[in-house]
């Protein structure tokens, strides 16, 4: 089964900085594993590098039904490319007959912790059961 991976974990530089967050506990964890990297920001075209973004008002769940936004570092409201992003990945995610994923914390696409993203929220709707790098 494959497991969907925030594409930064694996050292794919697609994260707000242009760089990654390479983890070795989740390379490890996933070796022998059949993984797919997505980063529903790249997928819904975000430039990389680009302003930082936060969820305001609450959580993924709060997004999607028009009670929370995402704002960028320059004040722009930038909900509708998130939610695009995040349901982009989980058409792929949910064609490759995954069940499962393991996120990047902290962020408004895919954190659990302290609130939880977009794509995280889109996942756990449609059954995967999704973890973060600091559950591993």
């Amino acid at each position: 089964m494959t497991i969907i991976v925030s594409a930064c974990l694996l050292g794919i530089k697609c994260r707000y900085d242009g760089k990654h967050k390479k983890n070795r506990r989740v390379i490890s964890y996933l070796k022998g594993k059949e993984v797919l990297p997505i980063c529903p920001e790249h997928l819904a075209g975000l430039k990389i590098p680009r302003h930082p973004a936060q969820l305001y008002g609450g959580d993924g769940c709060d997004v999607l039904s028009g009670k929370a936004r995402v704002i960028n570092g320059s004040r722009k409201d930038i909900t509708a490319l998130f939610v695009k992003g995040a349901v982009k990945a989980v058409k792929i995610a949910l064609s490759v007959r995954s069940s499962s994923a393991l996120l990047k914390e902290r962020s408004p696409s895919c954190g659990l912790r302290p609130v939880t993203g977009i794509f995280a929220t889109l996942l756990k709707k449609e059954g995967f059961t999704v973890i973060s790098e600091e559950d591993i």
